[in-house]
This record gives C-alpha cells, structure tokens and sequence, in this order.
C-alpha cells in the first residue's frame, strides 16, 4: 500500500513538471523603443508597434513616448546608461550622439538586409544620416519647405499665382501686388518665422549657408549669406510685406493663413493635416523660389537608430526594417503628416493623390533633389543660440544685415568648428 502510495505521488508530480513544461514559452526579449510625436502620430505608432509583436512573438516593444523636451530627457537616459534600444531621431541633434559613438552603423544591416532595398530611400535622406561614413540611422521621412498660397486671394487681388520656377524678384514683386492692390485689403503677403529652418533656403538659395557643406567652414559672413539674410528681414522690416511680432499677437503664421491674414505661408509637409481639416478657401503648393543657386531648401531626416550600447541588436534591427518598410511607410504616409524617405511611397498615388490638398503634392519631392541636409556638427545648437542673439537686431528692424553679421561673429563661430 506504501509503495503504491508513493508511486501515485510520483506519477502527480511528474505529471505536473511535465505539463508545466510543456506550457513553458521561451521569455520574449524586450526592445526599449522611444519617441516623441503627437496623439494622432501615436495612434499610428500603437498598431504598427502590435503588428511587429504578432509577427515576432519572440520580441516585446516598451514604447517609451517623450512628446516634450525629448532630446533633453535622452541625454540623461545615456548618460545614466539607461538608453533605449531603438531611438527615434533627426539628423540636427542625432549628429550629437553619432559624434560621441553612441549609435550602432547601420550600413552592414542594411547591406546584408534581403527585406529593405538600399535604392528605395531618396540618397539625399541616407547623406543626411551618415556621418563619418556611417549610416547611424534608417530614415522614415524628410522634412523641407515650400510655400503654400491662398489661390482666392491672388485671384481676388487679380496678382497671378506663383508658378513653379519663380524666383526671388517674382516672389517679392508678388508680394507687394498683393498688399498694394487696389481690388482687395490684404494685410500681408507673407508670413514671417525668426527660426533659422525657415530663413536658411534663402541663404542657400542664393549661395551662402551658415555651416559649409563638409562643416569645415563657417560661411555666415559671406556676402551670398548676407544678401539672403537681407532679403528675408526686408519683407518685413523695409517693405512690410509680412507682420511684425506684435501685429501677429499670440498669432501662429497657420493662424494666420487660415484667416486670410496672410497669403502665403513658408512651411513643410507638417502644416498639411492641419490645412487639410481647417481651411475653407482653395490653396495649394509651390516650390521655394529661386535665387543664385536655385531652389535649395532642406533635406533633413526623421528615423529610427540603434543604440551603440544595446545588448539586443539583432533585435532591435528587426524592428528598425519592420517600422521601415514599404507597407509600415505607407501607413505613416496615410495621415497626410511626413514625406516619406522611400522612393516607392513618395511617388505613389498615396502620397501625390491630386484629389486631395494640396494638389501639388509632387513638390515636396522635386525638392529632395535639389536641396541639402542641413550642415550640422555636434555644436550645431550652440550656432544657432549665438546667431538668434545677434539676428534679433536684424529681424526686429533695429539694424542692417551686414551691421550683426560681421568678422566678429565669424570669428566668435569658427571655435565651434570640429
């Protein structure tokens, strides 16, 4: 009786460890991903980040979203050596970490990939995350400018529209039709932003910049540069042609445009969702006018690094290809928000869909080509901090361009060189 007594206990446990076993699923690794972006972009996020786990049951995604200050919170992550395994990013402040090793190459990943097509990311996309020969980043989108126009109020001033190889004298002369034109009372022509993403293509349009091209000089005092900064600060300053901060109030230029305060708006892709659904006049899109050497507006990029210090990189990369490719790409182009750094996307009836505004569509990508990845070194912010400062005296009327940009300066910028 004792022994089969024990015999029974045995064959219970041994049927529990068995079955315990056989229920027993490997743990799931963990990949940190963080982001910032908007609730509408998180809605988006959400199933795409559930379509790769159903996918991959063997990977977990912590999204870890920082709408605000996000930069600031991820250098304290790598510095507490807390960092996430994928890291959203752009080219202006991803250059910081790319320049401190902190992110893996991406080159041989890719190389190796068979599911993500080196040929379908726009060059300039990739040029913008490389840095010293390394891919550091796999690109989901770029950023640039165009100008958005009111078409009722050129026709209604009777001034014609602008046109796609207009250049900076057909851009002014425009403008000034418009605030002077008997048939109509337009307040103004054109908005006006102070941050430098919105006065650069001038600057490079007509040969000047602030950082050169290789970022072995800075170029900001050249007369190409000052001439452009010029022209910028004249819409508002000498010809009134754009409000000053205090006729615009608490006023954004978006604002602004849907009002009809203003006919036309300097703006990216980013502007369009939000034109889309509040705009009650008819507009649409040219490209950023001409000067010395052309049309040429940023090309800056959005998109997903690995961090240099994770221990999942095989994993982590699965993701950055999952979230790149062409069918999670199309996804993110739906909402009207990015301009996607796929070949395939951006020239898809998706994206160019002329039934929707703006109609020229096609324009935020011929300017992919013709434009340039903001020259940026890990000191980038700093430049700008220092030019905001002396280019306040400029915007706000109190002095002349080449009076705040002069050898001082240059001289005061050249330390910041790399």
């Amino acid at each position: 009786m004792r022994l089969r007594y024990f015999l029974n206990i045995f064959f219970v446990v041994f049927c529990l460890l068995l079955l315990s076993g056989c229920s027993t699923k490997e743990e799931a690794t963990v990949i940190k991903f963080s982001s910032w972006g908007s609730e509408s972009e998180v809605r988006i996020l959400r199933p795409l980040i559930a379509e790769f786990e159903e996918k991959n049951p063997d990977i977990k995604i912590e999204f870890i979203h920082i709408p605000k200050n996000y930069f600031q919170k991820l250098h304290l992550l790598f510095a507490s050596n807390l960092a996430p395994d994928v890291i959203f990013v752009n080219n202006i402040n991803g250059i910081i970490y790319a320049d401190a090793g902190l992110f893996e190459d991406l080159s041989p990943y890719l190389e190796a990939s068979e599911g993500t097509d080196r040929e379908d990311f726009f060059e300039n996309s990739l040029k913008a995350f490389t840095y010293n020969d390394k891919l550091y980043a796999l690109p989901r989108d770029v950023s640039n400018i165009v100008v958005f126009y009111n078409k009722d109020i050129f026709s209604r001033c009777g001034v014609e529209p602008p046109y796609e190889e207009w250049t900076f004298e057909d851009f002014l002369e425009k403008s000034k039709a418009l605030v002077n034109s008997k048939s109509c009372s337009q307040k103004w022509a054109v908005g006006f932003d102070e941050r430098a993403v919105f006065w650069l293509p001038f600057l490079w349009s007509n040969g000047g910049g602030i950082l050169s091209e290789d970022l072995e000089k800075i170029i900001i005092a050249e007369e190409a540069s000052v001439e452009g900064l010029e022209f910028y600060s004249d819409l508002r300053n000498k010809y009134h042609l754009a409000p000053s901060d205090a006729q615009k109030g608490s006023l954004s230029n978006s604002q602004l445009f849907k009002h009809g305060d203003i006919a036309m708006q300097i703006s990216g892709r980013w502007s369009v969702p939000f034109f889309r659904k509040n705009l009650d006049f008819d507009w649409d899109i040219v490209p950023f006018p001409s000067s010395k050497r052309g049309s040429v507006v940023d090309v800056d990029a959005s998109g997903w690094g690995i961090s240099a210090g994770s221990k999942y990189k095989e994993q982590a990369w699965r993701f950055v290809e999952f979230m790149a490719s062409e069918e999670a790409v199309k996804k993110m182009t739906s909402s009207g928000l990015i301009i996607p750094a796929r070949v395939s996307v951006a020239k898809s009836e998706l994206f160019l869909d002329t039934k929707q505004k703006p109609a020229g569509s096609k324009y935020f990508v011929t300017a992919i080509d013709t434009g340039i990845p903001t020259p940026a070194n890990k000191n980038y912010q700093e430049i700008l901090d220092i030019l905001d400062k002396r280019i306040e005296l400029l915007f706000s009327g109190k002095k002349q361009a080449k009076e705040v940009i002069d050898k001082e300066l240059e001289a005061e910028l050249s330390e910041l060189l790399e």
